[in-house]
């Protein structure tokens, strides 16, 4: 198949095979064609406002582009295809729609503020998708929440039991996690949502275009303010991919808490059908392979930030082609991170909570331990000593095999008698989360508001 450059004037021979081989991107920038097509008519458009181009060849651009995008709906259209990169293969197939007049479609413009708006184009939209599926994935945690109200589990430091708090509390700590997810993505957006044409190759463009127009038929929100940090920027890029990160770090952490509590020895969840696998040998397994999944393409994404971020440490002003090493890595965490919010909403929505298991947990263990050092500390006991005394209850218990609730009231105040008889309720977990109802914390009226918030947040998001 026949190729063409965007350049090569100045060249006596072309570029030896190995080097076509070792450059090529094509094979991953081709992702960008429908952004560089749509890219390519508003640029057309402006060069018509500029007078560079009659209203006619306007039109005639302007109809092959859409041509071609169209056609880039069918996967055989690259088949076979050569060229450099995808801006080089649009302008030939461009070429055999409008012959000559595409020759007109580079006037004033440079493959590195096309590459910026191309990447820009497409970026903004994967951040969207992604921004729906967060909001997406919170609401299939609100919506757990609310089928299992009253649920209490023990909350964990160091993974071993520390304070009873609502179930509910704990899928909002992951919303809240995922709140700041999109707020992140949201910030990255706005950086992304920036339009670059008319900064030329690095020092701006000879032709008087309407930049702040071209900015409005693309849909951004502001034009950049410096022709050479456009040749030279991907710190939106990286922006994306550090919320990108994040998320997926958030992700893990749920999968990995997940994949303990679904477990035999937790026995907390019972992960859906949908959303596990079996074992090639042993008939009674019920695999987590959604979860171990998500929480293994955390490192993908990870190592994608990574990549382009020691990419960029060294490049001296302004585009330099190590660059070119932006969209692999772009790409992939971009493809990563919508996968895993889509499987990760999906295995929310099929999971179960078995709400006498973890309420069991925290029943036999010391979880309480806390309210009653409050409680006597709230009663004129100085903490230290009250941390003391319950301490020492505690070591007692476990010397004799008591549960909390096996203490009675009267053996409570015998035991010290800082405690007093009223005291003994909160051997009960659900007594002592009764007086936690600062804002944020675990108390049940508290959390109750918290899950009315996290709803009220979501419909604006969704709006």
């Amino acid at each position: 198949m026949a190729e063409m450059k965007l350049w090569g004037g100045r060249f006596e021979a072309g570029p030896s095979e190995v080097f076509e081989r070792f450059s090529g991107s094509l094979h991953f920038d081709k992702k960008l064609l429908d952004a560089d097509c749509r890219g390519s008519q508003a640029f057309a458009r402006a060069l018509e406002r500029a007078g560079i181009l009659t209203p006619d060849e306007c039109g005639q651009l302007e109809l092959a582009f859409e041509n071609i995008r169209t056609e880039a709906r069918d996967p055989k259209f690259l088949e076979g295809a050569t060229d450099e990169d995808v801006h080089t293969f649009v302008i030939r197939k461009l070429k055999e729609r409008v012959a000559g007049l595409a020759d007109k479609i580079h006037t004033g413009r440079s493959r590195n503020e096309q590459v910026s708006l191309d990447v820009r184009l497409w970026l903004r939209e994967q951040i969207d998708v992604d921004l729906a599926l967060l909001v997406d994935l919170m609401s299939a945690l609100v919506e757990m929440a609310r089928k299992y109200p009253h649920a209490i589990v023990p909350g964990y430091t160091h993974l071993r039991r520390a304070q009873a708090v609502p179930w509910v509390h704990y899928l909002l700590a992951y919303f809240e996690m995922f709140a700041r997810d999109h707020e992140r993505l949201s910030q990255a957006r706005a950086r992304v949502d920036v339009m670059p044409l008319g900064s030329g190759a690095l020092a701006g463009s000879g032709f008087p275009f309407d930049r702040e127009q071209i900015a409005r038929d693309l849909g951004f929100a502001t034009i950049t303010r410096n022709s050479m940090d456009v040749s030279a920027d991907r710190d939106f890029a990286l922006d994306f991919l550090y919320a990108a990160s994040v998320t997926m770090l958030h992700l893990s952490r749920l999968a990995e808490d997940w994949i303990l509590y679904s477990s035999e020895e937790f026995g907390w969840l019972e992960l859906g059908d949908g959303v596990t696998s079996g074992s090639s040998l042993m008939p009674q397994k019920k695999n987590p392979d959604s979860l171990e999944l998500i929480r293994g393409k955390s490192g993908r994404v990870f190592g994608d930030f990574s990549a382009l971020f020691v990419t960029m440490k060294g490049l001296p002003m302004t585009y330099n082609r190590d660059m070119q090493e932006d969209k692999e890595p772009l790409f992939d965490a971009a493809a990563q991170l919508t996968s895993a919010l889509e499987m990760s909403a999906t295995v929310i929505e099929s999971t179960g909570l078995h709400q006498g298991k973890p309420a069991q947990a925290a029943a036999e263990s010391w979880v309480v331990a806390t309210d009653l050092a409050e409680a006597l500390a709230r009663a004129g006991t100085p903490f230290h000593r009250a941390h003391q005394i319950v301490g020492k209850l505690v070591l007692e218990s476990i010397q004799q095999g008591k549960l909390p609730l096996d203490w009675t009231a009267e053996q409570l105040t015998a035991f010290a008698p800082e405690f007093t008889s009223d005291m003994a309720r909160l051997l009960q977990p659900a007594e002592g989360m009764k007086t936690r109802e600062l804002p944020g914390g675990a108390g049940p009226v508290t959390v109750a508001k918290a899950l009315d918030d996290a709803e009220a947040r979501l419909r604006h998001w969704k709006r």
